[in-house]
This record gives structure tokens, C-alpha cells and sequence, in this order.
């Protein structure tokens, strides 16, 4: 059920002196891109007649194939309450198109829409909140980032300690005039480090919110003389930002099919079978889920990121948890993705990865109720527990390796990132780092 018609959406930009629209989509690699129209335009924007050359956008297209069309969603309007207020801006976000009115295949969001889809066709609908960390950081004479702060307040922490205190409800007061019902927001555990919680909702809806969220997040940190960063690790010896995922399914009629009050923890089959299929699917995963080569300094032991692959509903150190709430709250919890992820990407391959769990009715193995990280080797090979990937290119070979996931993603942006992320990890291997001259120049 729409949100918004057509006529709703030039009265509110004639009621509210709206005079830019942003024509949002997002790339393969989860970046944000725009085309900024006025609101002379506007007709033709909503008629699914903007267009814009996809060859200048990394992942899309050839020059010779370049022409896409922006499809803008009417419910997804909404004006930026920190542009002027007269001449307001607003935005739509957007689904890409070819010249021939089909989706084009390598548009993350029609990925995710596919995969609703067949989430429906079986009588599900998939819900999520995530939890997005970042950190504040100062920036230089020339406006730009450090990894600087004076900040030393640690989690949960408030002020004076938390010196972002006044940033972040900045932040959250702005979300909320954009329509997100903020649940939380906290200092985290490292130095300068913060989360904002957003309520649960329909996945497409997540996903866009994820976008929308990191940008209000680095306007409002602008603004402040801040720059706030989802890079997943920017300083050594401190916890990475993470963007923890809570997943559940629900019947048309609302009921939470992960819920069972007569199993053994509240769970029910087909919440088992969906960790399985997760778990089962998370090596691949893992290069979209965690896509940088930074990602991989954060999933390291000793800062509460998941480096291997189990399940508990007692501690949080396995890649998958079950948070304590049962009934109508009772969900899923993946722990390993950051939040430089593609949203649309992640929370397709998760869908369809614990859909295929429960198709095949995949065994879930036992849960690990210990410290994963005190077990030995010998004692984790016996609980058959797997090591997520240790780096990018190992992640992108899981990836490849995975047939099912491959088909989720379509050959144009499996192919596309796949040769994207080798790049990257070949530009990386060949550098030499600040470390190696430090270990290495004086010794030899």
C-alpha cells in the first residue's frame, strides 16, 4: 500500500516551497549518487523520464550501453530539514532502469526487491533493525578528516565525558523531523566512537534508511565542525564500528514464524533453519557484508567482532546471536557486517541465504554457549566451528566459490564487484605501509 500518489507529491512540494528534488540511487558499492533537479522538473521525474549516462558510474555500465532512467519511489519523499527553509530541498529515492523499461540488473535495490519477492510468493515478510556505529572525528585546516579527538569517554559514558553528547541528539532530532523512530543512542566503547538505533521496519524500507541515516549522520557532524566516518576500523587497538543486523520473519497476518513458545528456547524450526542457511552461506557473504580491506582489522579476536562461524542465545562473541526477547521480538542477530556495506546487497543475500536454510530444511549445528575465544584450535575443530575469512581477497574467493549467492547477486554485479575487489586488494599488497618502514628500513 503506497504511502504517497502522485498529486500528493506536488502538493507537498508546492505547500512546502520546495524547489531542488535529489534523485537518489545507489551503487553497486553501496555509495549514495544523486542528480539534483528543480522542481520545473518534477513532472517529468515522476513520469520515470530523468535520465543520466550509467557509464560514469563505477559498476554500471559501458560507454556504449550508458543511457539508464531513474524511476523515483513516491514514498520514499522527504525533505532535508537542514537545507533552507525557503526553497526547501527534498529527495526521492530511486529505482534504475534501462531504455526498454526493465530493471537494470545491476541496481542493488532491484536485487533486494527480487528477493522480497520470493520472500512473499512463500508468505513472508522479512523485517530488520540494524544497529549503525561510527566514530567523530576532528577535522584540519583544510576541512579535512583526521582520526583525531580529545574525547576519552568510553561506553555508555555521558557528559562532560561524552563530548559528542550534544552532536548526537542533534542528530537524532534531525532523524526524527525525517520520519525514523529513533529506539537508542549511546556512546560506544571506543573513544569518540557512537551508535543511533533505528526502529525495525519492512527490509526495502531498512535498507533505504541505512542510506538516509549515514548521510543525515555526516551532514549533522558537518555541521558541528566534525566528520563522522563508517569506516569498520580507523585506529589500531580500538573496537572497529560495526552495523549488527536483526533479522525476523513474519506471516502476512503479522505473526513472527522465529517464535515458538514450546521449543526448548522459544525457537521455533524454521528459526533454526534460517541460522543454517546463514551460517551456512556467511564465508561467501562476507565480501559484501564486510567489502573493504579495512573491514578485516576489525573481525579480529579481542574486540567483540565475530570471527567465527556459530550461534548462541548466551554470549556474544559467534557470528550469529539470539537476543533475549521472545513472542513478537524474538530475532535473529548477525554480528559480523560494517557499515560500509551496500545495505540493498547485504540484506538481499541474507534473506535469501536463511530462506534457503528453511526451503532445505538445513540442520543448525549444536549452539556454542562458551567463549569461542578461549577455546583452543583443537577444541574449535571438534565443535566443527569455521574461521570467517581472515582478509578481502580470501572473503571475494568464498564469494565466488558460492554458486547460490552468485545467482542472488546476477552476473553483471558479481562480475562487476569481484573485479573491483581484486583491484582493491592488489593495490593494497603492493603498497608499502607506514609499518613496514617502521619494522623493517632500520633493521636491514
Amino acid at each position: 500500500m503506497s504511502r504517497y500518489t502522485k498529486d500528493d507529491i506536488f502538493r507537498m512540494v508546492e505547500e512546502e516551497d520546495v524547489e531542488f528534488i535529489r534523485l537518489q540511487f545507489t551503487d553497486i558499492f553501496g555509495t549514495l549518487k544523486n542528480i539534483a533537479i528543480t522542481s520545473s522538473q518534477l513532472e517529468k521525474a515522476l513520469d520515470n523520464k530523468c535520465m543520466f549516462d550509467g557509464s560514469s558510474v563505477e559498476g554500471f555500465v559501458r560507454i556504449e550501453e550508458s543511457d539508464m532512467y531513474l524511476y523515483p519511489d513516491y514514498d520514499t519523499f522527504e525533505i532535508f530539514p537542514w537545507r533552507p527553509q525557503q526553497g526547501k530541498v527534498a529527495r526521492l529515492i530511486c529505482d534504475v532502469y534501462t531504455p526498454d523499461g526493465k530493471p537494470f540488473e545491476g541496481d542493488p535495490r532491484w536485487i533486494l526487491k527480487k528477493t522480497i519477492k520470493e520472500a512473499n510468493e512463500m508468505g513472508y515478510r522479512f523485517d530488520v533493525g540494524p544497529e549503525c556505529e561510527f566514530f567523530l572525528f576532528h577535522t584540519d585546516d583544510n576541512g579535512l578528516p583526521t582520526t583525531l579527538s580529545h574525547e576519552k569517554a568510553g561506553y555508555f559514558d555521558l557528559g562532560p565525558n561524552d563530548l559528542g553528547e550534544n552532536i548526537r541528539r542533534d542528530m537524532v532530532l534531525t532523524l526524527e523531523e525525517m520520519g525514523f523512530e529513533i529506539e537508542a543512542s549511546h556512546h560506544e566503547v571506543a573513544p569518540a566512537q557512537h551508535e543511533i538505533d533505528f526502529k525495525y521496519d519492512e527490509v526495502l524500507k531498512t535498507a533505504d534508511n541505512i542510506q538516509t541515516f549515514k548521510m543525515t549522520v555526516k551532514t549533522i557532524a558537518k555541521r558541528h565542525g566534525l566528520y563522522a566516518t563508517f569506516m569498520p576500523k580507523p585506529k589500531f587497538g580500538i573496537s572497529g564500528s560495526g552495523m549488527h543486523i536483526n533479522m525476523s520473519l513474519a506471516t502476512e497476518e503479522g505473526k513472527n514464524i522465529f517464535a515458538d513458545e514450546n521449543g526448548k528456547i522459544g525457537l521455533s524450526d524454521n528459526a533454526y533453519h534460517f541460522i543454517a542457511g546463514i551460517m551456512k552461506h556467511a564465508r561467501g557473504m562476507s565480501a559484501i557484508t564486510n567489502p573493504l580491506v579495512n573491514s578485516y582489522k576489525r573481525l579480529v579476536p579481542g574486540y567483540e567482532a565475530p570471527v567465527y562461524i556459530a550461534w548462541s542465545a548466551k554470549n556474544r562473541s559467534p557470528l550469529i546471536r539470539i537476543p533475549a526477547s521472545r513472542g513478537n521480538g524474538t530475532r535473529v542477530e548477525l554480528r559480523n557486517p560494517d557499515p560500509t556495506a551496500n545495505p540493498y546487497l547485504v540484506l538481499a543475500l541474507c534473506l535469501a541465504a536463511g530462506l534457503d536454510g528453511i526451503k532445505n530444511k538445513i540442520e543448525v549445528p549444536e549452539s556454542v554457549d562458551c567463549n569461542i575465544y578461549e577455546m583452543t584450535p583443537g577444541e574449535r575443530r571438534a565443535a566443527g566451528i569455521e574461521n570467517m575469512p581472515a582478509d578481502l581477497k580470501e572473503a571475494v574467493d568464498c564469494l565466488v566459490a558460492d554458486e547460490f549467492l552468485c545467482s542472488v547477486l546476477g552476473e553483471h554485479i558479481t562480475t562487476k564487484y569481484v573485479e573491483a575487489k581484486m583491484k582493491e586488494w592488489e593495490n593494497y599488497t603492493t603498497r608499502v605501509s607506514q609499518w613496514e618502514i617502521d619494522e623493517y628500513l632500520y633493521k636491514y
